[in-house]
């Protein structure tokens, strides 16, 4: 930041970056300036704000200091640029001025934020005008991304162009002094967006909605970002009936509660998820479950509800009157896009449901709610949507050119690339049928439109097969000039997480998840790497079982267990003994299955191979009776951690760590081994699941101290769907920061598949900015110690 010299009147242009627009900022620093009886100007430039301010050089002080502490809770300030401005002729005044375009790669979209508590004070106060409407907002909450259309964000670049402003709106929108000054969704029920439920509208839709719900019924919701599902969380019937119009057997339900003494009767919250809840991008937050007032179907059997508070005025006034928890979640059949179109919604959710509620602000662009938990006190994004996206994030290496990152297949999100911004799509859903593809692509046009960036180059995983690859090849086919970018799966996980913390030298990379292609062909998926920007070195791995059936053994878990039985490196400790020692264990598999299953194993017969953590979970879950089918993406290990967390303190099993072919290997046969004999003499199932994950987390410890030793690198990164769990994550951070490591893990960017795109947008970025490094297997070339 440039410093303010010495001057009795001088004039100054100050440029500031960050999360600036759409969140109250400029008429924030109109009553800073106003304040400090300074003259000048303020404008929406581009993706960022530019003021020019005129006076004494103590004033001028202030007002720099005051950007930062004064600052709306939702702006996120970034550079602060101030450079002298010669020879102006500064206004009397301080006006704010209209909005202007700029350079592409300076665009940030804001993301929608909750309603304000002022905005709620005045939702319930009957003196107010907007007394119960259903649509207040101001420049601290309302709509952002999902109704944007173009920038500079103003409302004609919006879908409430559709809503021309009454007199005592477009008063408030023109009066710097006023709240509501340049809110650009601004409404009232004189001129803004009404609800409909069938023929009837208004307050008396929203009557109609509650009594269903209060009846123990089903009501489709048009959301924010999307139409949702809501019903009674205490009826059993009612949340079964969700579970059947999502095609959601198993996977636990959200929860919307109408305050905090709600969600602290129904779950164990640490002061910080009391602050996650209560945050500007009100994500669903994970937390231990406690008492018996939901329905049993709502966490489908899973230690964790997930809470929330309401986030728009229709979620406020809904509770109000209902005052109970309520199932909210997305109308969509698992894991399809959701839908925001209202024909549609009425079409497909009207025979499912008792009734859809809807409304005449039409959805741009589609946002999920984002999902969160603690570790160890920090913040982890389990699915970046609503209120974190799009905001951008930073590069490590600038983009010489702009680019775009595809992800990988489950959990799809892109990442849209330029200069040293990245932009993180939402949420999209994993792809794997053509209604999510085409979600994808839309999402990503709107993108492109919206920030004016068309991507000259493609990252995207190694695997042929995948989705997002062929899209990558299309996409490819589209520039004459780009490059294609094949991105390794857990280099890019690697990169994601030390990308965010803005970390400057080689890291330990520790990617534990289900599979990623590595570049020997082979499955991967526990995993050491000393990883660099450009490029890494594979230094140790879990130890290989094959996967009888291929993607069946990871919907069946008991077919992962059979694989380590029949199949575990043949040199492995005790490798030979886990059949007999498990023949109690397995004796529910149908002997067919078993028989089936060796023969594939022994013959070779669609069994690739994968060092994976996240079938090795599967694979103990199997063993220990815990889950033999995974109904949902990530069952068994869930419920392997549930069955651990009750027996905290205890001590690893036996494991191995030794050299093959120039990498320290983990072999799991010894771990299994030592399992199943402890089984066998009457160890219990939860201590079982404990000494696993306390193995786990000694394992890698280890694997860290030797790659230190052999690489003087002592930073280590954790990332991959497998730290989804809190209990490994936990345990392994504490660990690793006690034996003198400075670890990180993935916050703002998921360490599962959905911060995959960030990830190869990284690599892509600095392997464009550096082409003499080698692409692949090489730590990158750092000068000096991380951080």
């Amino acid at each position: 930041m440039g410093e303010i010299t010495a001057a009795t009147d001088a004039a100054w242009r100050v440029e500031v970056r960050g999360v600036v627009q759409g969140v109250g900022f400029r008429p924030f620093v109109y009553r800073l300036a106003t304040h400090l009886g300074l003259r000048g100007d303020v404008r929406n430039t581009g993706g960022h704000v530019t003021i020019t301010v005129a006076g004494a050089s103590s004033q001028l002080e202030a007002f720099v200091a005051g950007l930062r502490t004064g600052k709306p809770e939702a702006a996120v300030v970034g550079d602060v640029a101030v450079t002298p401005v010669e020879g102006l002729t500064a206004p009397t005044e301080f006006r704010v001025l209209e909005s202007v375009g700029a350079a592409a790669n300076r665009r940030e979209i804001p993301p929608d934020l909750r309603t304000c508590t002022d905005c709620v004070r005045e939702l319930f106060d009957p003196a107010d005008r907007r007394h119960r409407y259903p649509f207040i907002n101001c420049t601290a909450c309302g709509p952002r991304a999902t109704i944007i259309d173009a920038l500079p964000y103003d409302r004609i670049r919006t879908t409430m162009r559709s809503f021309p402003m009454c007199a005592a709106c477009a008063r408030e929108y023109r009066d710097p002094a006023d709240r509501r000054f340049h809110a650009e969704p601004i409404a009232c029920p004189e001129c803004g967006p009404r609800l409909r439920w069938g023929s009837v509208t208004g307050e008396e839709a929203l009557l109609r909605t509650a009594a269903v719900i209060s009846a123990g019924g089903v009501a489709a919701v048009k959301g924010l970002g999307g139409y949702q599902l809501v019903c009674d969380a205490t009826r059993e019937g009612a949340v079964t009936r969700v579970r059947e119009v999502k095609g959601r057997p198993a996977k636990p339900l959200a929860v919307m509660v109408p305050g905090l003494d709600w969600a602290r009767r129904l779950a164990r919250l640490t002061p910080e998820d009391e602050r996650l809840l209560n945050s500007t991008g009100a994500p669903i937050v994970l937390a231990p479950a406690m008492g018996s007032l939901l329905g049993s179907g709502v966490r489908g059997g899973m230690p964790d509800v997930g809470l929330f508070l309401p986030y728009t005025p229709l979620h406020h006034l809904l509770l109000a009157v209902l005052d109970r928890p309520l199932v909210v979640t997305s109308a969509n059949r698992a894991d399809s896009p959701m839908l925001t179109e209202d024909d549609q919604a009425i079409a497909v959710l009207g025979p499912l449901t008792d009734g859809v509620l809807t409304h005449n602000r039409v959805i741009l662009n589609r946002y999920d709610d984002s999902v969160s938990r603690v570790v160890t006190g920090r913040t982890t994004l389990i699915r970046r949507a609503r209120g974190y996206a799009p905001g951008a994030l930073t590069l490590p290496v600038a983009a010489p050119e702009p680019l775009l990152g595809v992800g990988a297949q489950l959990k799809s999100t892109f990442t849209l690339a330029s200069g040293n911004l990245a932009v993180l799509g939402p949420h999209i859903g994993d792809l794997e049928d053509a209604e999510t593809l085409e979600a994808f692509e839309t999402a990503l046009a709107r993108f492109e439109a919206v920030h004016d960036v068309r991507p000259r180059h493609v990252a995207h995983d190694l695997h042929p097969a995948y989705l997002s690859t062929a899209l990558a090849r299309t996409l490819a086919r589209r520039l004459p000039a780009g490059r294609r970018l094949a991105v390794q799966h857990h280099h890019a996980h690697i990169a994601a997480v030390a990308a965010e913390h803005g970390l400057t030298g080689p890291v330990l990379g520790v990617a534990y998840d289900g599979l990623g292609l590595g570049d020997d062909g082979t499955f991967w998926g526990g995993e050491l790497l000393l990883s660099g920007y450009t490029g890494y070195r594979r230094l140790g791995r879990f130890s290989r079982a094959p996967m009888p059936g291929g993607t069946a053994a990871v919907r069946r878990p008991v077919r992962m267990a059979l694989g380590y039985l029949f199949g575990a490196e043949r040199f492995g400790t005790g490798a030979k003994a886990l059949p007999d020692l498990a023949d109690g264990r397995l004796r529910r598999v149908p002997r067919h299955e078993v028989e089936l299953t060796r023969r594939m194993i022994s013959r070779e017969i669609n069994t690739p191979t994968a060092s994976s953590a996240g079938r090795l979970f599967d694979a103990v879950a199997a063993l220990l009776s815990l889950c033999d089918d995974n109904r949902f993406e990530g069952e068994a290990a869930m419920r392997l951690e549930q069955a651990a967390a009750a027996h905290p303190g205890t001590g690893p099993l036996a494991w191995r760590v030794e050299r093959r072919e120039g990498l320290w290997v983990y072999d799991a046969a010894a771990t299994l081994h030592d399992l199943l004999t402890a089984l066998a003499d009457g160890e219990p199932v939860g201590r079982a699941a404990a000494a696993f994950h306390a193995t786990i987390a000694a394992v890698t410890v280890l694997l860290c101290e030797r790659a230190a030793q052999e690489t003087g690198v002592s930073v280590v990164c954790l990332s991959g769907g497998v730290f989804q769990n809190r209990l490994l994550a936990a345990q392994l951070l504490r660990r690793l920061e006690q034996t003198g490591f400075d670890a990180y893990i993935g916050e703002r960017v998921p360490v599962n598949d959905g911060g995959i795109s960030y990830g190869q947008a990284v690599v892509a970025a600095a392997r464009l900015a550096s082409p003499e490094q080698p692409p692949r297997h090489q730590a990158s070339r750092f000068a000096g110690r991380s951080r």
